[in-house]
């Protein structure tokens, strides 16, 4: 069998917003890779690590100023002898490394902008040929004023008269766009190019090879020891219980701590699933009015996550407990969660939100991890649910947060909010699934907002709340786009939840990108 981590690339993270989608493009290659902050790879790292390439991502940082981020020396003087791919800042700190010449840029260039072919390149095969005119995203502000010895130019555009730069013979490429962006359209080929040609790799990186792999490993790290999994519903817990349950069978037992704050009906869809169709053991604790009732009178987001994320800790060490314990705590830890847990620059980073998990569960409860997930990206998740058999309506669900509507509900949570939100939520969602659109839309809910309108029903004056609506379109949740539904849909849908939910008078849609907003409204 073909390990199928054998051919890996190693991504240097010199700072960009966007080197996940890097590591997500190699990926779709069939090819392993991790992120490394710069800070962290040396010579010698690169050498354990294995890597068959190397890339160099983006940055914020210029390159002309003294003490920005540099890659080591040796993937350039020939004594590691690896491909490597740099990418925008990547491509700059190359060629500063070798003697060229960066300088600051007059004129930026951001957003959209075309290339012409110049020459062909190992890069280009099969994808670009000379001639070509290309359209790429660009994002810098320094530019590069003469290329080292040994390296030709392949593109240009009107900006850049470097966009893509090649050193056949040290299989050293430098380009000036950002080719991992769905923005740049035949960016995914490049990359292809680089993993697969350039560097040689095999893209043995299936979820059928991981299978098989982590099933192997669970059971070499769990023997003959009982675990735990804390179980959402959510295709990542789910994937992380089906996968265990086919390692180490009764070994598992599943705790699915309900606060109160799901969905409609969804409490119900998760137990059915687990304990008809998978026959895995499952502890199922209600504890609405616990959580509905330590989230009385607090309003802020931040202390609303924490409560409900504390809360949590408590009631599923409890129930864990009353179980016998276990040995093992397993958890849908997915690799995002571990990049993100690495400052890219060694200190603190700015905190959007925080996140609902398990954290301290396996100190405070003596219990060693087991995190068969934590390799992969969201899209694999579901790749390998569908390995696994899940039902398709789970494995293509939407994301749904951990505190679940808490964070849907601005302001104070009340057990009477929280009923009029999941109503109108399952109308929208219906209505969604009704048109056809659910597998168009990233992410899609309604919030019940801390504001009251004046309204006209039956001829007589209601003071009832606001529901807003939210979808977007995403290929990552980084970056998101309002979806455009037409009005015909927006006024169906509104006009169902005003007649159908008692408490709400006004329904809005929120056309908001990400960035500025998040996709969530807390």
């Amino acid at each position: 069998m073909i390990e199928s981590h054998a051919d890996r690339i190693l991504i240097v993270d010199f700072g960009s917003q966007v080197t996940q989608l890097i590591a997500r493009r190699v990926r779709e290659t069939g090819v392993y890779c991790e992120i490394h902050p710069f800070q962290n790879v040396s010579t010698e790292s690169i050498q354990s690590f294995g890597a068959r390439g190397v890339i160099l991502s983006g940055g914020p940082a210029s390159v002309t100023e003294a003490k920005t981020p540099r890659a080591p020396q040796a993937l350039f003087n020939g004594s590691i002898g690896l491909p490597v791919l740099g990418i925008c800042y990547g491509e700059m700190t190359m060629v500063q490394q070798l003697d060229g010449d960066v300088i600051p840029c007059d004129t930026q260039e951001y957003g959209s902008a075309m290339v012409e072919v110049t020459e062909d390149c190992a890069l280009f095969e099969g994808v670009w040929k000379s001639g070509d005119q290309k359209q790429v995203w660009m994002s810098h502000g320094d530019r590069i004023e003469a290329i080292p010895k040994g390296f030709r130019v392949a593109a240009t555009s009107e900006t850049s008269p470097y966009a893509v730069i090649a050193d056949d013979g040290r299989r050293l490429y430098g380009v000036q766009f950002h080719p991992e962006v769905v923005h740049t359209p035949d960016g995914a080929g490049l990359i292809n190019n680089f993993t697969l040609g350039i560097c040689g790799c095999k893209g043995t990186w299936t979820m059928a090879a991981f299978n098989v792999e982590q099933i192997a490993k669970i059971k070499a790290q769990v023997g003959k020891g009982r675990v735990i999994c804390g179980l959402s519903g959510g295709i990542d817990s789910s994937v992380v219980a089906v996968l265990l349950h086919q390692a180490i069978g009764e070994q598992l037992t599943c705790v699915f701590v309900d606060h109160g704050l799901m969905r409609l009906g969804e409490a119900e869809q998760v137990i059915g699933l687990f304990r008809k169709n998978y026959n895995i053991p499952l502890i199922h604790r209600d504890a609405g009015d616990l959580f509905l009732g330590a989230l009385e009178g607090i309003t802020d987001p931040e202390q609303k996550r924490k409560t409900i994320g504390a809360l949590f800790i408590d009631v599923f060490a409890e129930e864990a407990n009353k179980a016998g314990g276990a040995e093992f705590l397993a958890q849908g830890t997915l690799y995002p969660d571990v990049i993100e847990s690495v400052s890219f620059t060694g200190g603190p980073s700015v905190t959007i939100k925080s996140h609902h998990n398990v954290g301290g569960l396996p100190e405070r409860m003596n219990m060693e991890l087991v995190e068969p997930l934590r390799e992969l990206f969201k899209d694999e998740v579901r790749l390998l649910g569908m390995r696994l058999g899940l039902p398709e309506e789970l494995v293509g669900r939407h994301p749904f947060p951990g505190p679940g509507l808490a964070i849907r509900i601005p302001g104070e949570v009340t057990p009477e909010k929280a009923d009029i939100l999941r109503q109108a939520d399952a109308i929208y969602l219906e209505e969604i699934l009704n048109s056809g659109l659910y597998g168009e839309i990233w992410q899609a809910f309604a919030v019940l907002l801390p504001v009251q309108t004046v309204g006209v029903m039956g001829d007589a004056r209601t003071y009832e709340y606001v529901c807003a609506l939210r979808a977007v379109t995403s290929t990552d949740g980084m970056t998101a786009d309002y979806y455009q539904f037409n009005h015909a849909f927006l006024s169906r849908t509104s006009t169902r939840i005003i007649n159908e939910v008692r408490g709400i008078n006004r329904v809005v849609y929120d056309v908001t990108s990400k960035p500025p907003a998040t996709i969530e409204w807390e």
